[in-house]
């Protein structure tokens, strides 16, 4: 009796018109008083949450009723099969059919709802990941779904999909040159994702980066195997600025492997086809390995020069640039790059301070006593402000300020040139300038 009433009042709500046009009907099917029943049954369960009861209704209204008659069908349908999948977790038989009807039914929802045909095939590739075992099958459902989808596949889908291709290279299922077309092909999906928030930007950033990650630490290709094939495509096509741009990338990926001479002519490719901050940088990091400073200093100040890169890029740069010339002897260099990095990202500055007190800590000037002894007044006003700039110098900031303390003139020697506690003091040398106070010791 509750059935009979349950259906009549389910039937009152799915065909509310007192006459119901045989046209009206026809959307459920030959079976529609039937069809119409069990969706009515299987509804008014779901929607009181009695899971149990609605699924047996259900899978009798899948059967009666074709699935253009609602989208409910087959949404519905996909939350109690999974809850299905669920409860027979421990009958890999039972399972392994309710995943095929769960997967089923997004591939219907896509094609009978187009409109609905990204959130279906998505969910597909998610529920994949979470029930099917065997991994080539689920490489194969990833990828039809990017296929259908590009840029509209989820961040997560295309992370999943690539990683699922390195544990199937791995277990020598897919050949090299196919897994790196693939990641090339995912990282271009993911940059071509426009987010619907800053959130969604966050995530995609960040599944962007574990890509690259995976690629760099699962070694799918050594630097020998990605220098034997693209070196040929390379030769080929030197002038291939999207070819060379890729070499550049996987090349810079690999282990120890920015330093051989297809590195080098297709990053000299890039900046000559399409000059820009990126490439200045690259031919700078090249030639800085191969030890040829002058070309070193050049491209890296390209790099900044350029109008395509931020101001904290140049930070950065200018930073970088600082380091690598003082290591290389180029004190003057070092300190006119270093003094630019704290009024452009003051993220830098202490970092930037504690370097250029501790290129005038190294340096030898010429002259009197004072003046030779000068340069470590200079070099302590400039640790003190590191560690005012980034208190977690501070340690480091004490330990050099203890070190070049001990070399302040004795008091006796400043009276001897006329020079006193407190006074300001021009110190000029090896073509850097600065003003500091007068320090001495007892």
């Amino acid at each position: 009796m509750k059935r009979v009433f349950l259906a009549a009042i389910s039937l009152m709500m799915v065909l509310p018109a007192a006459r119901v046009s045989a046209q009206d009907m026809s959307k459920y099917g030959e079976n529609a008083t039937e069809c119409v029943k069990y969706l009515s049954y299987y509804t008014e369960y779901y929607k009181q949450k009695n899971y149990d009861d609605a699924t047996p209704n259900w899978r009798e209204a899948y059967k009666l009723c074709p699935p253009t008659c609602s989208q409910n069908l087959l949404i519905h349908g996909s939350d109690l099969v999974s809850r299905l999948i669920a409860k027979n977790a421990k009958n890999p038989e039972v399972v392994a059919g309710l995943v095929d009807t769960l997967l089923t039914l997004q591939d219907q929802r896509a094609e009978l709802y187009p409109k609905y045909a990204v959130t279906a095939l998505n969910n597909k590739a998610t529920y994949a990941a979470k029930y099917v075992k065997d991994s080539k099958r689920v490489y194969d459902i990833y990828e039809g779904v990017i296929t259908s989808l590009g840029d509209k596949t989820k961040a997560s889908v295309l992370f999943n999909d690539f990683k699922t291709a390195v544990d199937l290279h791995n277990a020598g299922s897919l050949g090299t040159e196919e897994v790196l077309n693939l990641y090339q092909r995912n990282i271009e999906l993911l940059d071509a994702i426009v987010p619907a928030s800053d959130i969604e930007k966050t995530q995609i950033a960040d599944f962007r980066t574990n890509i690259e990650n995976l690629l760099a630490t699962s070694k799918v290709a050594s630097c020998d195997q990605l220098l034997e094939l693209f070196g040929p495509r390379y030769e080929a096509n030197p002038n291939d600025l999207a070819l060379a741009t890729n070499i550049v990338k996987m090349l810079s990926l690999a282990e120890d492997c920015n330093s051989n001479d297809l590195f080098l002519n297709a990053v000299t490719t890039m900046y000559n086809l399409e000059p820009s901050a990126a490439a200045a940088y690259y031919l700078y990091k090249l030639h800085s390995a191969k030890g040829n400073v002058a070309n070193a200093v050049k491209y890296m100040q390209e790099a900044i020069d350029r109008e395509d890169s931020d101001t904290k890029q140049d930070a950065s740069y200018l930073y970088e640039l600082a380091v690598y010339c003082f290591k290389n002897g180029r004190s003057a260099t070092a300190f006119e790059a270093a003094s630019k990095v704290p009024a452009m990202d003051e993220t830098l500055a202490g970092k930037a301070y504690l370097l250029i007190g501790t290129i005038w800590g190294s340096t030898t000037c010429g002259g009197d006593e004072i003046a030779r002894r000068a340069p470590y007044w200079v070099a302590c006003d400039y640790m003190n402000k590191a560690k005012a700039a980034d208190p977690s110098l501070a340690d480091d900031a004490n330990r050099y300020i203890a070190q070049y303390s001990k070399y302040f003139p004795p008091a006796a020697d400043a009276f001897m040139y006329d020079v006193t506690n407190g006074q300001s003091y021009t110190v000029a040398c090896g073509g850097m300038r600065a003003t500091t106070t007068v320090r001495t010791v007892k």
